[in-house]
């Protein structure tokens, strides 16, 4: 009987392009053994019949094997599968490393480059002009930093300041920070992009560049201290800017949560409101950070938490992450429409985040699948709800 067995596929290694790869991953898929826990764990399984075969693309690193495959730019870097990864594996770091040769080699998605070109251009990859960047402000009054007047530097970050539902986010902190009596400041049109959206589509050494002029402005101002909204600017100064830079950095909720524990802020009016948290995966599984938000949010009398199945190291990732809110999702395959039915399967009324990211997803996500019985807010807005509760 003749064989129904395909022909098999057979791959031509290059020792330069090998070398290549070793030298942009750092080597790090090496330790991989191939064991397939970073596929089984990755979230695209859910949504796809495909899955994400990340235990592929670790085995092409390891022999020196690159293609221009789609699968390269789908990854989010929620890091699910290196918490799974019995090795230890930055899979996230291999990705990001393979991607930038595919940068060097100029087979990229069509629209990435625009985003590259919008920070080098505009100083944010919303496309936005860089003039702009105060009217999240609306009528509140902010000072600039002064590094003689103010405790901490409120890092706006790009999505806060030009994205219109962001906004409020940032508006919202404001409120919160004023209520609580500590002195803060911002750096206005001179506050720099972070660079995350260049490290995350995996164009490094233009990270590396735009983290160093980020420092050299926090320095100028004599930065000591900074306040950030979004996990990815903690999480690119906290782990990817230089080690000498003479600034500590927090996230807000964390920040927050330090001035309720020194009774410098409180809520006194409860809002009763069952709600459900988000743990967006840059603040949660890539810092290790679960207690300060749920401590902001448990804080505000009224409030039941009700947590999802899936939360904590095991939350299921939005879908933002990774430069992945640079690119087109496909209707069907979108994280944040699984979490949006886990949040209302709680019987939660509000969805709370901390991430702005978290919020255009699962705000879509929302509309997509007719929850309307479900609301997003994030941690500033809903802290912020309840000192408006008290006028």
């Amino acid at each position: 009987m003749e064989s129904e067995l395909s022909e098999p596929t057979y791959i031509t290694l290059d020792d330069n392009l090998w070398g290549e790869i070793l030298e942009a991953t750092n080597g790090a898929a090496g330790p991989c053994f191939q064991c397939g826990v970073c596929t089984a764990t990755c979230p695209w399984g859910i949504v796809r019949e495909e899955d994400f075969t990340v235990r592929t693309l670790l085995r092409r690193a390891q022999i020196g094997s690159l293609e221009k495959v789609e699968s390269l730019w789908l990854c989010t870097a929620c890091a699910q599968c290196e918490a799974s990864c019995p090795r230890g594996v930055p899979i996230a770091e291999v990705i990001r490393g393979l991607r930038y040769l595919l940068w060097k080699r100029r087979h990229v998605l069509p629209d990435l480059p625009t985003t590259l070109w919008s920070l080098y251009w505009n100083n944010n990859p919303w496309g936005q002009p860089p003039s702009q960047r105060t009217q999240w402000m609306g009528d509140l009054e902010v000072p600039l930093f002064d590094a003689d007047r103010h405790e901490i530097l409120l890092y706006i970050g790009c999505t806060p300041s030009f994205d219109r539902r962001a906004q409020n986010i940032a508006r919202s902190l404001v409120k919160v920070l004023k209520a609580s009596g500590v002195s803060f400041g911002i750096l206005g049109e001179g506050e720099p992009c972070c660079g995350e959206s260049a490290l995350d589509l995996g164009h490094r050494p233009y990270f590396e560049e735009l983290a160093n002029k980020a420092v050299a402005v926090f320095y100028q101002n004599q930065v000591k201290k900074i306040v950030t909204i979004s996990p990815h600017c903690y999480d690119v100064m906290q782990n990817e800017y230089p080690d000498d830079a003479e600034f500590e950095v927090h996230h807000y909720t964390q920040y927050l949560a330090s001035l309720l524990q020194n009774n410098l802020l409180s809520f006194q009016n409860p809002l009763n409101h069952k709600v459900t948290y988000q743990d967006p995966c840059f603040l949660g599984r890539r810092n290790n950070e679960y207690d300060a938000p749920r401590e902001v949010i448990n804080s505000v009398p009224g409030i039941s938490l009700l947590e999802m199945d899936r939360s904590g190291p095991e939350t299921l990732c939005c879908g933002g992450g990774g430069g992945r809110m640079w690119m087109e999702t496909p209707i069907g395959e979108r994280f944040s429409d699984v979490r949006v039915r886990e949040a209302a399967s709680t019987s939660a009324e509000i969805l709370v985040t901390s991430c702005p990211f978290c919020i255009t997803c699962f705000e879509d996500s929302i509309k997509a699948e007719s929850l309307n019985g479900l609301k997003v807010l994030d941690v500033a807005e809903l802290a912020a709800l309840a000192l408006e509760e008290l006028t």
